[in-house]
């Protein structure tokens, strides 16, 4: 069976449903909200060996400390990145319960939940992980992907201004904000927002793949393509957008049959 390229397929399914994901990397647990705005600090990549290795290490601690916060957080950030995703909630939740005020902790039980597609109880609980007189960009951008989740694009943005006021030109948050443009049908403003995002130093790879994603949205497939090829081996960016001009072409040829018009550049299927 022939699959479209990897690095795409994530940044493509995301799209159909959402793009807050982008590309995914060993760097992130896939299927998270990364690039919008992670609660965590740590970004070292390590392969699914190694998580499967932090996932053993941390779970003996847990099991021996279940009150312990840390071993809670730690634990669970393992078991989302090889895709235990339930797994990684119900020992937040837990962790949740006995330390009511952490707001390590309900952070990464709020991420969790958003994870899981329980996004209302997410935001309920992402709430509590901060305040208004000691707000936490990192959360602020993870509420902004929730609201993005559940279609609220212009509260979103809101969030990730808000974020952006005290973490100025971060990345992963103008990221985040220009794919919730995209997700707007405003992909001027997106590949300007993304542009600003691939400037900064601190600009993750996926950054720039979200970025070339967008201007092929726009149907300017050589320059995503060159965008791509910055992080990409060549062949790798040529497949990513050979599949990203297929399928724009198969949702242009649905729509023509159901409404008689080209389909304009959208971020959904």
């Amino acid at each position: 069976m022939h699959r479209p390229p990897a690095r795409l397929l994530a940044s493509a399914a995301v799209m159909a449903a959402l793009i807050v994901g982008g590309c995914s990397t060993t760097t992130t647990p896939p299927g998270s909200l990364d690039t919008t705005g992670s609660i965590a600090t740590d970004t070292k990549p390590r392969t699914v060996e190694q998580w499967r290795e932090e996932m053993d290490a941390w779970g003996q601690r847990y099991r021996a400390k279940p009150n312990d916060p840390d071993a809670a957080v730690q634990y669970a950030k393992a078991l989302r990145a090889i895709g235990q995703r339930a797994q990684a909630a119900a020992v937040l939740e837990q962790s949740a319960i006995q330390n009511s005020n952490n707001r390590v902790v309900l952070g990464a039980y709020g991420r969790a939940l958003a994870d899981n597609g329980n996004f209302q109880e997410a935001l309920d609980v992402l709430n509590r992980a901060h305040t208004q007189d000691q707000p936490d960009w990192r959360i602020l951008s993870v509420q902004g992907a929730v609201l993005d989740q559940m279609g609220r694009h212009a509260d979103a943005q809101r969030y990730y201004a808000s974020a952006l006021r005290l973490r100025p030109d971060e990345p992963s948050v103008l990221s985040n904000l220009g794919l919730s443009y995209a997700l707007s049908k405003n992909l001027p403003e997106a590949e300007k927002t993304l542009r600003r995002a691939a400037a900064q130093k601190r600009a993750e790879p996926k950054v720039r793949q979200n970025l070339a994603l967008v201007v092929g949205l726009q149907g300017r497939f050589q320059e995503a393509e060159t965008i791509a090829r910055g992080d990409l081996l060549p062949g790798e960016a040529a497949a990513n957008v050979a599949y990203l001009q297929k399928m724009l072409a198969q949702q242009n040829q649905w729509t023509k049959s159901k409404k008689g018009s080209p389909l304009a550049p959208t971020t959904g299927s």
